[in-house]
């Protein structure tokens, strides 16, 4: 097996006595999920390569990396071996969460997409993805991060969007792909409903709910929210209407949250940081109104140009603006978690077509980021200079 670190002066023996510590502790709590000896060692295998030094990390490299021959035994563990990924998902959930538990933690939904070659993959087609910026063949993935008060964020659930007409209207393509016949099509935000419901169900300690447009203006998953009196701050177009919290096609109509947005006044206003970012804390002028039923409509203006953001916030502990702002701000950690994911778990780096393959390979990475954010966490507790991954050079 090749020893994990290439560039030993970049790390301490300490750090790499608590990274392969950690690591044998978690092969030690997942690999009974597989009954074979072989698969066990294939899951090790696979883990170990998410979070090598590669620069790539698909099931050739990883195989390489781990002494394998050939990639066939690597891609028959994730596509072929029998073994079950929703269980995997909720074990990584229990995992990560043993340690980065919160009452307080926001639970923060968002997709991002896979750029992808061809039309075999599973759910793939040309569709705008936020993250490549553009329209392109891809596939999106419908992630639900959790977020502490403390800064520890990690993935805890994933759906693969299957698009309605081009894959869940084609019977002969689904079969291809590996696509239960029983699945029907479900849009993004019904995905995230049946996320959260799971989540609820497993009984994780959480205070908020928050996301960026696209859920923020569905009526469906607001009232599924509402009903189970979760509270959530989602941000919304300009020309939603705060009567109704739908989208108006009236122009200049009073109610519109951009039309409200002009008429604040100076004194409605207050400076105040949502976070810390890249280039420092992220600070910017907010304002807030309220509606009836512990609905409130918060404004956040850019300091530099102006320029202003609307957030729909469900609110029934009537919670002040200070913890309206803490939310907002931590629905970047679900960026820096696909950010980490893709470039230290390689959450995008995968070869396999099938529907479930996909979900294998995805949940894996998850497992991998959460290794990394316990292994932080520890490192925290004991050392105040945090451990980044040592096996990376």
């Amino acid at each position: 097996m090749p020893e994990p670190v290439e560039n030993a002066d970049s790390v301490t023996i300490a750090d790499l006595n608590a990274w392969r510590v950690e690591f044998e502790e978690v092969c030690a709590r997942f690999e009974g999920r597989w009954f074979r000896t072989e698969s066990r060692d294939h899951f090790r295998q696979y883990l170990r390569g998410l979070l090598a030094p590669l620069e790539r990390k698909n099931s050739w490299t990883i195989s390489e990396f781990t002494g394998e021959r050939r990639p066939s035994a690597v891609q028959r563990f994730v596509s072929l071996t029998p073994w079950d990924a929703d269980g995997l998902r909720d074990e990584v959930r229990a995992y990560a969460l043993k340690q980065i538990a919160d009452e307080r933690a926001v639970l923060i939904a968002d997709p991002t997409g896979f750029a992808k070659k061809g039309r075999k993959s599973a759910g793939v087609q040309r569709q705008y993805s936020g993250t490549l910026g553009r329209i392109d063949n891809c596939q999106i993935g419908v992630f639900l991060a959790y977020a502490n008060t403390t800064g520890d964020r990690v993935l805890i659930d994933r759906e693969l969007y299957l698009p309605k007409d081009s894959w869940c209207a084609d019977l002969d393509r689904r079969r291809e792909a590996g696509v239960p016949d029983e699945l029907t099509f479900q849009t993004r935000p019904q995905q995230v409903q049946a996320m959260i419901t799971r989540t609820v169900a497993a009984r994780v300690p959480f205070a908020w709910f928050a996301a960026d447009e696209e859920f923020g203006q569905n009526p469906g998953l607001r009232t599924f929210l509402e009903e189970r009196q979760i509270a959530y701050c989602m941000a919304v177009p300009k020309n939603t209407d705060v009567t109704t919290g739908s989208v108006s096609t009236v122009a200049n109509c009073p109610t519109l949250v951009k039309d409200i947005a002009v008429a604040l006044k100076p004194h409605d206003w207050s400076r105040r940081s949502c976070g810390i970012g890249a280039k420092g804390f992220r600070v910017y002028d907010w304002a807030v109104i309220a509606r009836p039923g512990g609905h409130q409509y918060v404004f956040r203006r850019n300091i530099a140009d102006g320029e202003i953001a609307y957030f729909h916030c469900y609110n029934p502990r009537e919670e002040g603006l200070s913890e309206l702002v803490r939310v907002i701000g931590s629905r970047w950690p679900i960026e820096e978690c696909f950010e980490a994911a893709k470039q230290e778990a390689g959450l995008d780096q995968y070869q396999f077509r099938l529907y479930h393959a996909w979900y294998r390979h995805v949940t894996l990475a998850m497992l991998a980021l959460a290794f990394l954010a316990v292994l932080r966490r520890t490192a925290k507790k004991g050392d105040p200079s945090p451990v980044d991954n040592p096996i990376r050079p």
